[in-house]
């Protein structure tokens, strides 16, 4: 697998270190083997020849004691005793009789017993080339020196329990060479030893460092929120566990990021709601006190001027009074209006659904706002079937209608002053149409006419008494039934339309 980390140098890597402390492990065992070989090994070579000679020593006084020294046994026994351990024996009684010996010749060794037990023999040199080092009662082991064949010995002499004279001694075979021989073959062998080491060790630690190496790109690729990685390793040692733990650890973070990136988006969703409403808040305040401050002001200055009794004649009072009267009254309807829109985006004004004749709501409609038809000297057009039922709100359809209606007399125009009116039927769906010739929308003003108190043309809504607010009241209601509605240019005019359902 292709590792993301870059690989550090020898001098920083893990590599180093495990073949440093390897190489000081093997080079202070190799020392401490030469310290031990200097100071202890010629103590303990000369100790194991002591036991040596014991053993020799218990062997042929036992025999001695129980009178089988004559025997072929024991002079197996001596013979064998000799060889293994390499050592000399030679016994011989008060007459200087040899009675045992492990060599054939045994003159020399006679005469060395003798120069031993008749210690008045020896000379100055003689004792200057001999140490006792142990002094018993029985015997005597000491190390001696021959200088006419340069061989140092291990020597037991004194006397059996039987009271016969004895000598056993081994040669040293020059163990002080010994230890610096197998002291130089153990550095030659350690340095042999640390560079096939040093060889095994860079080849295991290559296969320890890969999967840290592995586990170090993935880490630093989730440190990049880069979540793909995953660990492959069959390892089900440490780092396969670590491997493994980091491949979980991916997953949970990846699932915790996502979430807090779904809370972080639903959190900006909800200030930026919160920052729309407080902006429609601001501006549905400005909007309204703009509203309100021409009645008012109206209302206002007519009635400083009949408290000032500037309409001193009646025609003048009634004047002032039915301006007043007038502006407060729109100012009702602006209010009664906001009320039914706040009421309806809340969901205070529930919806009443109920099946009834929307060809006859529409005509009854009509016929209530006959007066209002005739003074737009408007040609007004009604085509529908003579009855088509619908599901709804039947007293919120018709305030739609009387929107739709309302805003046609308020904006028809054009040579030709029309008003057109049409309920048609596609499968399930009954689509009212509100059509009026005039000047078209223009299109960029189209998404914006539903908002509350937007007015296309300002002079022309002030002109009739317009507040801005019937289309919201409509949007309200239609979103509130959730059936379609919208507003479109054709050919001559505007049409309006919504949608309702005639099967249940």
């Amino acid at each position: 697998m292709k590792q993301d980390s870059e690989a550090p140098s020898f001098k920083n890597s893990i590599q180093r270190e495990f073949v440093a402390i390897f190489f000081l492990i093997l080079a202070g065992a190799i020392l401490f083997c030469v310290m031990m070989n200097e100071t202890l090994l010629e103590k303990y070579y000369i100790k194991n020849k002591k036991q040596v000679l014991y053993a020799a020593y218990e062997s042929i006084n036992r025999a001695f004691a129980q009178g089988s020294s004559d025997t072929d046994d024991f002079q197996i026994e001596v013979q064998r005793i000799s060889g293994i351990y390499n050592i000399s024996m030679l016994i011989i009684d008060p007459d200087s009789e040899v009675l045992v010996s492990s060599e054939n010749e045994s003159r020399g060794l006679a005469f060395e017993l003798q120069r031993y037990i008749f210690g008045s023999v020896f000379s100055e040199e003689d004792d200057e080339n001999i140490e006792i080092i142990e002094e018993q009662i029985d015997y005597t082991i000491q190390n001696s020196y021959d200088k006419r064949t340069g061989i140092s010995y291990l020597e037991m002499w004194g006397f059996l329990e039987s009271g016969n004279p004895f000598l056993i001694r081994t040669a040293l075979e020059g163990i002080t060479e010994s230890v610096r021989i197998a002291n130089r073959f153990l550095i030659y062998a350690g340095l042999l030893a640390a560079l096939g080491g040093i060889f095994a060790i860079l080849v295991v630690t290559k296969q320890i460092t890969r999967p840290i190496m592995q586990l170090a790109g993935i880490s630093r690729r989730m440190a990049n929120l880069d979540f793909e990685a995953k660990y492959t390793g069959k390892e089900k040692n440490e780092i396969g566990i670590l491997g493994h733990d980091m491949n979980r650890m991916s997953d949970k973070l990846e699932t915790t990021i996502s979430e807090l990136k779904t809370a972080n988006n639903e959190l900006q969703r909800d200030i930026e709601k919160k920052e729309q409403i407080d902006n429609m808040r601001s501006e549905f305040i400005s909007n309204v006190s703009h509203e309100l401050k021409t009645p008012l002001a109206l209302i206002m200055g007519y009635a400083e001027g009949l408290k000032m009794d500037i309409g001193e004649d009646p025609e003048s009072r009634d004047f002032y009074c039915e301006v007043i009267a007038d502006e407060a009254e729109k100012m009702n309807t602006m209010v009664k209006e906001l009320l039914t829109v706040s009421q309806l985006e809340s969901g205070a004004d529930l919806i009443q659904m109920e099946r009834f004749n929307l060809v006859d709501l529409i005509k009854n409609y009509l016929q209530s706002a006959s007066i209002l038809l005739s003074q737009s000297g408007a040609d007004v057009e009604f085509d529908a079937p003579d009855a088509l039922y619908v599901w709804g709100d039947e007293f919120k359809t018709e305030e739609v209608v009387m929107n739709y209606v309302t805003n046609a007399i308020n904006h028809v125009g054009g040579d030709e002053k029309k008003i057109h009116i049409s309920v048609t039927q596609d499968g399930e769906v009954a689509r009212t149409v509100v059509f009026n010739t005039g000047d078209p929308i223009p299109e960029e003003n189209l998404p914006h006419i539903w908002e509350k108190f937007y007015k296309v043309d300002k002079a022309r809504t002030r002109e009739y008494g317009g507040s801005g607010i019937g289309l919201s009241i409509v949007k309200a209601i239609m979103e509130a039934m959730n059936r379609g509605y919208g507003a479109r240019n054709v050919d001559g005019g505007v049409e309006f339309w919504f949608e309702l359902e005639t099967k249940a």
